[in-house]
Formats: structure tokens, sequence, C-alpha cells
């Protein structure tokens, strides 16, 4: 979760880090000491997305709060890579981070490591030059269609959630006709009372939250209040067709009892699942055509993780629904969505109930996070 910065993160970017002196058993000792390896992008284009890579290391094993990539345009502004992660351990040994995607206006800029103490304090890492060149016409011609696999399409509809979630507008978050109660859901397994207050935006990135809730369920089990976007009852309205390309890039969840998905709905059915995920099965990916028919169980240790932002698309083609994971197409049905299809978009936090996948352990929060949602056609 991407954190608001403390009048201490927005100054000139520092050595390594300062000793600090901490409490443990009643005397105060000296910190470790991280130092920053390596920190990338050096160079980007305007208006093309890119992500940033941090490697660092410690004098010794710790837990930081938090570890991210900041960004300052030449009057200082701050302009963080999305996704910081937290909790983070840091030894001796090292450890490698990669942060959310984000555009930047053509300039020069300084990008560095930063992480928190566990008593909040924040530290900037050594900064370095980073030049985001202008576009050519050449490079923007190919930026606007290389976001999907499908010659010839380019964007026409998205949401990269840089500013307020558009309620109304753009997403409804409040009710869905695929919840039989329109905001809760108990019979499909679910503990999910939905509050659109529950996604939040932050330089760039949408976070969804669930937490126990005061309601209670037709079953009797307590409600989790948690998020959800859908197209559907918006004043917009957008819905996928027949060879569209959808893609979303997530910030896979963690805790027990998570359940993303980002899918299709309408009148009853026209359930395309681009995925699902349970962190009770940390490296899989469940792909869905509900539609005809077609599923997968999509396995990938390196790409799909609890903590591990992926970029997943789904082609809704009328003879194959086709499934590709970080750009690479992992599975086609071979039935696809006939010529006349069209549903509108879901991405939402499910929580489960505990009758096919566990149920939350505790009340701890569950979070998961989503970069952007975009159509191509």
């Amino acid at each position: 979760m991407h954190l608001s910065m403390s009048p201490a993160r927005l100054g000139v970017a520092g050595a390594a880090a300062g000793l600090l002196l901490l409490p443990l058993a009643g005397q105060a000792v000296a910190a470790p000491s991280v130092t920053q390896d390596s920190v990338s992008p050096t160079t980007m284009t305007a208006g093309v997305a890119a992500s940033a890579k941090l490697t660092v290391h410690s004098s010794s094993c710790f837990t930081a709060k938090t570890l991210g990539v900041g960004v300052r345009d030449a009057a200082g502004k701050n302009l963080d890579f999305p996704g910081n992660a937290s909790n983070v351990r840091i030894c001796p040994s090292g450890v490698k981070f990669t942060s959310g995607s984000r555009t930047l206006p053509a300039g020069a800029y300084t990008v560095f490591g930063f992480w928190q103490e566990s008593g909040g304090a924040w530290h900037n890492l050594p900064s370095h030059k980073l030049t985001v060149n202008t576009a050519t016409s050449t490079t923007t011609s190919t930026s606007s269609t290389s976001g999907s696999p499908i010659s010839g399409q380019s964007v026409a509809w998205s949401d990269d959630f840089s500013g307020s979630i558009a309620w109304g507008s753009k997403w409804v978050g409040d009710t869905s006709s695929s919840y039989a109660y329109g905001n809760h859901n108990p019979d499909d397994n679910k503990l999910d009372w939905l509050d659109q207050s529950k996604v939040t935006t932050s330089n760039g990135v949408a976070t969804f939250t669930a937490q126990p809730s005061s309601h209670t369920l037709e079953n009797g089990k307590q409600a989790w209040s948690t998020g959800l976007l859908t197209t559907e009852g918006s004043s917009g309205g957008f819905q996928v067709k027949t060879g569209d390309y959808a893609e979303t890039r997530v910030k896979l969840p963690s805790g027990s009892g998570a359940w993303p998905a980002l899918w299709t709905w309408k009148d009853g059915n026209g359930e395309i699942d681009s995925f699902e995920y349970h962190p009770d099965n940390p490296n899989l990916l469940e792909l869905t055509n509900h539609v005809t028919s077609g599923s997968k169980y999509y396995t990938d240790s390196a790409a799909v993780a609890p903590g591990q932002w992926v970029t997943i698309g789904t082609h809704y083609g009328a003879s194959s629904v086709d499934w590709y994971v970080n750009g690479k197409k992992v599975y086609s049905d071979g039935h696809g969505v006939g010529s006349n299809f069209s549903a509108y978009l879901i991405l939402n936090l499910s929580v489960c109930a505990g009758e096919y996948h566990p149920a939350p352990s505790g009340s701890t929060p569950l979070t998961m996070q989503a970069d952007y949602v975009k159509v191509y056609r």
C-alpha cells in the first residue's frame, strides 16, 4: 500500500542511512545501515508507463515498515512510483523490489530508494539522475497499440487511477446484479458486503480493502465490508464485446480469505473470469469461460505469488477466449464467446466464507492493489 509521506520524505535524498537510536531491552542501540545497490530507471519516455526496480542490503537483518522508489522533479515535487512494499525483511544478502508503473512528463528528475523504520521515520537513499525524453511520433504511434497483443487495436476505455474514483460516471461500487442481494451474496461462498469507500486511490494505484463489518449475512456469518468496481449502472455503462482485449495490472493479496478477480457479468451470466486468485494456492490463477466453456488452472511461481505485481489480459474472441500473463499467451479455450457477446466489467476483492478456500483467520484487513484497467478494440 502506498502510504502518505511525512515531511521528512519531502526533502532532498540523503545518504544511505543515518544511525538511529532504537529502544532495545532498555538500551539505545544503532539501527542497521541500509545500502542502495541499484535503482532504475535512469531514462523513460514521456507518456510511456514504466516501473522502478530497487536493490538494497543492510548491515544486519531487520524489517522495514515500507520500501519504495522516490522521484522528484526539478522543483522538488514528490512524484514517487506507486505500489510501495510493506514489512520488508532486509538482510546483508539483499532484497529486490519492483514498483507499480507510472508515466512522467518530459524533463529532468532524480530517482532514489527510500525506506521507513518501524517507528515511522523515513530514510532517503542516494539519488540518481532520471531523464524523461520527449516521445517521438513513431514512439507515440507504437505505444498506443503495444498494450494489446491483438494487432491493430488501440485503447477504447481505461482507468489508470491517477485521480479519485469516478463514481457514477465510470464505476459503481455499492451494488452489482451479480450479487443476489445487490450489495452482498452469501450464497456464493462470499462474506462480501459492498462499500464503495473500501476502494481508494493514491499516486496512480487503486487499493481495495476488506475488513470485518457490523452487518450479519442471511446465513448468520459476519460480513466483511469490501471494495468492488463495476461499470454496470454507471452513466457511461461501458461494456466489453466480442473481439475486445481487457487487461489489468494487480498486486496480489497475501491474507487468508482474500479472493480478487477481474471478470464480466450481464443478465445473469456473461461471466468471463480474466483471473481469480486465492493465496492458499499462492502460484495459481484460475482462468474460466462461463459463457460457453473452458477453464485452466495456470501455475507460474515466478509471475504469480502473494504480494507480486502481475499483468493479466483476456481477448474475448468469437471462437476462442485467450488469456495472457505478463504479455505471454498462457491459455486458449477454443470455444470463445460468440459474435454477439457483451458484458460489464468487474474488478473486486471478495472474501471467502470457507467452503472451497479458507476464510480469514482473524480480523486483520485484506488488501489488493490495481495499477490500471484498460480495454482495447
